[in-house]
C-alpha cells in the first residue's frame, strides 16, 4: 500500500465517523519556543490548553513534523528521521477511551477491501498505563484482545504530558509483532525491535503540577473535559504495509536513496559507512524539500540554519561518496515526485524549491573552496606554534562565518595530524542557537515567561480586535505586567504591558508592524503605546510607558490609534499586495512572497527568484503598479471558507497558518490574497509607489524596497533637485544629457587611474635592480627583504618575482616583499631553484611572516602570498623571515 493511500484511508475513516479533516499546519510553528513543528498535536495545543475554543468537537489530520535533535543520529540507524508524517485523530471533550480504542482497532484490522489496513489481529499487542484498568477492560472485553497480549508499563513509557504543568494522562500503545526473525518473544516489554510500535493513543484526563522529571510530578485533579490525542507514524506504517525492513526502504525514501546511489556510483547495502551517507542524503533531501516548501530559505540562524545545515550535509555526503558535480536538482526533484501525491501544493512550489536548493548548492561550492584555504591557514598557525589542537573558536569561525561544516573540519584536521576543540566549538554553537531562540522569544514575549500571558488569557479571556472597523474604542483594563510580573497598578514613568478586553490596536503580524497611539484612562492617566504583540494566541498586549497618572486593573479606558501612522502603514500593506501580483505577472508564478515588512510610507518585499530582476523589468513592474493606482480600484475584505478562497483564486502564502475561516483582501479584480492586515480603502489612496531597487538577501531570494504615498513623492522631489544641481554643475542644457556626460567622465577617470597604476608599478619595479644588488648574504643565501610602502598586491607580487629573477641563478636566493594595500599588509615570497634545493619553501616562509602580521597565507614552493591585519609588524615579519632563512640555510 503506497503512503499516499495510507494517508487517504486514515482521513477517510475518521471523516466517516464525524471528524473534521484538518489540513496539515505549516512546519513553521506559531510557538516562539519552537523552530519547527515536532509533533502532530502541536498545532492543536491552544485547544488542549484551553487557550482557544476548538472550532470542532473532533478532528483528524496528517501533520508534517520535523525533529531537529535527530539530525546527527539520522543515517546511523534505520529508524530515525528528521521529517515524518503523523496521522492523528483528536477529541476535544467529545469522546474518550471507549470510542478511541475500538476505532483504532477497527481501522487497523479491517480488510483492505473494506477501507482498513488489513493487519492480522493475532499479531497485534497493546500496552497500557500500569493502573489503567478501564483501558485493560476495553482491550480485552470490548476489542477481544487476549489478556496476555495487553501489557502494563510505568509512567516513563505509558503516561503522557507536555513536560510542563497542564493536561496529562495515561496512554495506550499498539504494537505489531514482526516475527521471531526480528527478536525474542515476550511482547513489547521484551523487545521493541521485534514488536514495533504502530499507534499511540493518549487519554488526556488529568491536570499535572510542576515536577522534577518526566515521571515525577503531582496529579492535581481531573480535567473538566477529557480529550483524545492519537499519533500514528505514516513512515513506520508504510514499512509494515509494504513488507520492507525499515522506513528507508518505503516508497517515501527508497526512490531518493536509489537515485543518490546512481549519482554517486554507490550501491546500497554493500557497505555500512556508505549506507549511512546514502540514508543521510535521502532523509535530508526530503526534509529540506518540505521545509523550503513551507517558505524557509537557507540562512545562518533559526530555521534557515537548520535548512542550510541539512542541504550542506547532503552535498558533503554526496561528494564523499564520489559525486563530482551538482546533485541537488535531481535529488529534490525526486523528493517532489515522492511527496506531491500527499501534498499537491508542492507542485505549485516546485520551481521555487528547486531554485532555492540549486542556489544553495552553488553557494556551498564556493564555500568549500574558500573554507579549505582558511582551514589550511588555521592549521598552519596551529602547527607553527607547536600545537596539535585546532582552537574551538577557529572551528566555530570556519562554520559560522564561512559556512564550513564541522564534520569537514574534523576530517581535514585528522588528515593534518590535528585534533579539534569540539567542546569549545559546541559551546559556542549552543550560545549562538540560544541567542537566536531568545531573540525570537523576546520579540514576541518581551522577555516575559509565556505562562504569565497564559494566566492572563485564562483569567480574562481572549482580546477582541476591533481595528478593522474603528481606530478608537472604549475598553476595560483586564491586566497589567511590569518587568514580566503581573501588577495591580502602575504609575507615571513605568514601562508596562497592558491588556484590554477589546482593542483597535493592530498587533504586529504578517509583515505589518504594530500600531502606536495612546490609551487614556477615565482616571486621567495616559499610556503611550509603543508596540503591540500577540505573545500567545488570543491575547493582545500593548507595550508602552505611563506618561501621567496611575493605571489600575479594572480601569475604563479609551484606546486611540495614531491614525495618520496607521493609514500610512495600511497604504504600504496594500502596495505590497499590488507589488506581489505585478512580480508574479512579470516573472511567473514561482515569484512567491518569502517575507515582507510594512511600515509607515515604506515597504520591503522578499520573493523567490533564482536570478536578479533586470532594471527594465523592474521599471515595467513599477509602471504596472502605479497604473493600478490610477484606476482607483476598491479594496475589499471579507471572511470566507478556505475552500471558497481557493476556488476564487486567493493567494495563500506558504508558511502561514490559516483556520477554516479565512480573511480575503481584494484590490478590484487585480489582486486577491488571504491577509489579516489593515489596508487602504482604494488603490488611488496610495498616491504613488516608487521602487528603490532590488537585491539578493540569500540563495534564491530577492528583495525589493519601495516607498509609498508622500514618502515616494518626497523622494522623487529630492531626486529632482539633485539631478538639477548636477546638470547645472556640468553646464548641461537638460538632464537627459547626464548619462552620456557621466559615462564620458567616468571613462576618462578610468583611463587616468590605469595610467597612474602603470606609473606606480614602473616606479616600484625601478627599485628591483638596486634591491638585487644589495641582497644580504645569510649562510650562502642571497636574501632580499623589502618594505615597499603603499602599493597594490599585484605590484608587490611583480616586484618580488622581478627581484628573484635578478639574483644570481646559480646561487640560492630569496626575495620577500611586504606592501600596504590600503591599510592591510600584503606579503609575497619568491624562492629560486637553488634555494629550494637548500630546503627553503615559499609557502612555509609566507605562513610564518603572515602569522607575525596577524593573518595567514600559502602557495607553492617557488612563489607564495599572504597577508595580515597589523601594519606595525612589517619590520618584525621581515626579521622573522631572515631568522628562519638563516636557520634553514645553516641547518
Amino acid at each position: 500500500m503506497q503512503s499516499a493511500e495510507i494517508n487517504r484511508r486514515f482521513l477517510a475513516y475518521f471523516e466517516s465517523r464525524g471528524h473534521t479533516v484538518v489540513p496539515s499546519a505549516s512546519l513553521i510553528s506559531d510557538d516562539p519556543t519552537l523552530l519547527l513543528v515536532p509533533a502532530g498535536m502541536v498545532p492543536l495545543k491552544p485547544y488542549f490548553l484551553l487557550e482557544q475554543t476548538p472550532p470542532w468537537p473532533r478532528a483528524t489530520s496528517i501533520q508534517k513534523c520535523v525533529r531537529t535533535p535527530d539530525i546527527d543520529v539520522v543515517g546511523t540507524t534505520t529508524r530515525h528521521l528528521t521529517f515524518f508524517q503523523m496521522a492523528g485523530n483528536f477529541s476535544f471533550g467529545d469522546y474518550f477511551k471507549d470510542q478511541a480504542i475500538p476505532m483504532a482497532w477497527e481501522l487497523l484490522t479491517s480488510s483492505v477491501e473494506d477501507g482498513g489496513f488489513g493487519f492480522d489481529p493475532e499479531r497485534l499487542w497493546a500496552t497500557i498505563f500500569f493502573d489503567d484498568d478501564e483501558a485493560f477492560s476495553l482491550w480485552t472485553d470490548v476489542v477481544g484482545l487476549p489478556p496476555e497480549r495487553v501489557q502494563r508499563r510505568g509512567m516513563e513509557d505509558n503516561f503522557w504530558s507536555m513536560g510542563v504543568p497542564g493536561p496529562c494522562g495515561p496512554c495506550s500503545e499498539i504494537y505489531f509483532d514482526r516475527g521471531p526473525e526480528y527478536g525474542k518473544e515476550g511482547g513489547p516489554i521484551a523487545d521493541e525491535d521485534r514488536y514495533l510500535e504502530v499507534w499511540n493513543l493518549v487519554f488526556m484526563q488529568y491536570v499535572r503540577g510542576a515536577g522534577q522529571s518526566k515521571d515525577d510530578f503531582p496529579i492535581l485533579g481531573e480535567l473538566p473535559a477529557k480529550n483524545i490525542d492519537t499519533g500514528l507514524g505514516v513512515e513506520r506504517m508504510a514499512a509494515l504495509l509494504q513488507g520492507v525492513d525499515n522506513v528507508y526502504e518505503t516508497d517515501l525514501l527508497r526512490p531518493i536513496l536509489d537515485l543518490a546511489g546512481r549519482l554517486t556510483g554507490v550501491t546500497y547495502n554493500a557497505d555500512h559507512a556508505q549506507d549511512v551517507r546514502l540514508r543521510v542524503i535521502a532523509d535530508h533531501t526530503r526534509t529540506a524539500t518540505m521545509i523550503v516548501g513551507d517558505g524557509v530559505t537557507p540562512s545562518n540562524e533559526g530555521r534557515g540554519y537548520v535548512l542550510r545545515r541539512m542541504l550542506r550535509r547532503v552535498i558533503r555526503n554526496a561528494r564523499l561518496l564520489g559525486a563530482d558535480g551538482p546533485v541537488m536538482r535531481e535529488l529534490v526533484q525526486q523528493a517532489l515526485d515522492v511527496m506531491t501525491p500527499s501534498y499537491p501544493e508542492l507542485a505549485d512550489q516546485a520551481a521555487r524549491i528547486l531554485a532555492v536548493v540549486v542556489a544553495e548548492e552553488e553557494s556551498f561550492a564556493q564555500t568549500l573552496r574558500s573554507g579549505t584555504l582558511r582551514f589550511e591557514n588555521a592549521a598552519a598557525e596551529a602547527t607553527g606554534s607547536g600545537s596539535t589542537l585546532l582552537d574551538g573558536a577557529r572551528a566555530f569561525e570556519l562554520h559560522d562565518t564561512y559556512g564550513f561544516p564541522i564534520d569537514l573540519t574534523l576530517e581535514m584536521a585528522a588528515d593534518a595530524g590535528l585534533t579539534v576543540d569540539e567542546e569549545g566549538f559546541r559551546r559556542l554553537m549552543a550560545q549562538q542557537r540560544q541567542a537566536a531562540k531568545q531573540d525570537a522569544y523576546d520579540k514576541k514575549a518581551g522577555g516575559t515567561d509565556v505562562s504569565a500571558y497564559r494566566d492572563l488569557v485564562d483569567a480574562t479571556g481572549p482580546s477582541l480586535f476591533t481595528g478593522y472597523e474603528a481606530v478608537t474604542g472604549e475598553a476595560t483594563v483586564r491586566g497589567l505586567l511590569a518587568g514580566g510580573v503581573g501588577v495591580p497598578a502602575a504609575g507615571a514613568g513605568d514601562e508596562i504591558e497592558l491588556v484590554l478586553d477589546r482593542t483597535p490596536f493592530y498587533a504586529e503580524a504578517g509583515g505589518q508592524i504594530a500600531d502606536a497611539g495612546f490609551i487614556r484612562l477615565a482616571s486621567g492617566a495616559v499610556v503611550e503605546v509603543l508596540d503591540v504583540q500577540r505573545p500567545v494566541p488570543g491575547l493582545v498586549v500593548h507595550r508602552g510607558v505611563v506618561r501621567k497618572g496611575e493605571v489600575t486593573v479594572g480601569d475604563q479606558a479609551l484606546a486611540e490609534v495614531d491614525v495618520p501612522r496607521r493609514m500610512s502603514i495600511s497604504r504600504a500593506h496594500t502596495a505590497t499586495h499590488l507589488l506581489h501580483q505585478a512580480l508574479r505577472k512579470a516573472l511567473g508564478e514561482t515569484a512567491t512572497q518569502a517575507g515582507s515588512y510594512n511600515a509607515p510610507g515604506r515597504l520591503r518585499f522578499d520573493f523567490a527568484s533564482p536570478t536578479a530582476v533586470v532594471p527594465s523589468v523592474l521599471h515595467d513592474i513599477e509602471d504596472e503598479v502605479n497604473a493600478v493606482l490610477i484606476e482607483d480600484l476598491e479594496v475589499r475584505a471579507f471572511v470566507t471558507t478556505q475552500e471558497e478562497a481557493r476556488r476564487i483564486g486567493a493567494m495563500a502564502l506558504f508558511g502561514e497558518k490559516y483556520g477554516d475561516q479565512v480573511r480575503v483582501v481584494e484590490v478590484g479584480d487585480y489582486a486577491r490574497e488571504l491577509c489579516g492586515g489593515t489596508h487602504a480603502g482604494s488603490s488611488a489612496q496610495l498616491g504613488l509607489v516608487k521602487l528603490l531597487g532590488e537585491s539578493s538577501i540569500g540563495a534564491g531570494v530577492r528583495r525589493v524596497d519601495a516607498l509609498v504615498g508622500l514618502d515616494a513623492f518626497r523622494y522623487l522631489a529630492r531626486e529632482h533637485v539633485l539631478v538639477s544641481q548636477v546638470s547645472e554643475s556640468l553646464k548641461l542644457h537638460s538632464a537627459e544629457e547626464l548619462p552620456e556626460r557621466i559615462a564620458a567622465l567616468t571613462g576618462r577617470l578610468r583611463d587616468a587611474e590605469r595610467e597612474l597604476d602603470r606609473l606606480r608599478a614602473a616606479a616600484v619595479l625601478r627599485a628591483a635592480p638596486d634591491l638585487a644588488r644589495g641582497a644580504a648574504d645569510i649562510d650562502g643565501v642571497a636574501v632580499v627583504t623589502h618594505a615597499a610602502g603603499s602599493v597594490s598586491a599585484d605590484d608587490v607580487r611583480k616586484l618580488a618575482v622581478d627581484v628573484r629573477g635578478r639574483l644570481d641563478a646559480g646561487r640560492p636566493g630569496v626575495a620577500a616583499v611586504i606592501g600596504l594595500a590600503g591599510d592591510k599588509p600584503v606579503l609575497v615570497v619568491a624562492v629560486n631553484e637553488a634555494a629550494r634545493g637548500r630546503g627553503l619553501k615559499a609557502g612555509e616562509l609566507v605562513r610564518l611572516g603572515a602569522g607575525v602580521l596577524g593573518g595567514g597565507g600559502g602557495g607553492k614552493d617557488d612563489l607564495a602570498q599572504g597577508g595580515g591585519t597589523d601594519p606595525s609588524a612589517v619590520e618584525e615579519a621581515l626579521a622573522a623571515l631572515r631568522q628562519r632563512i638563516g636557520q634553514a640555510a645553516g641547518g
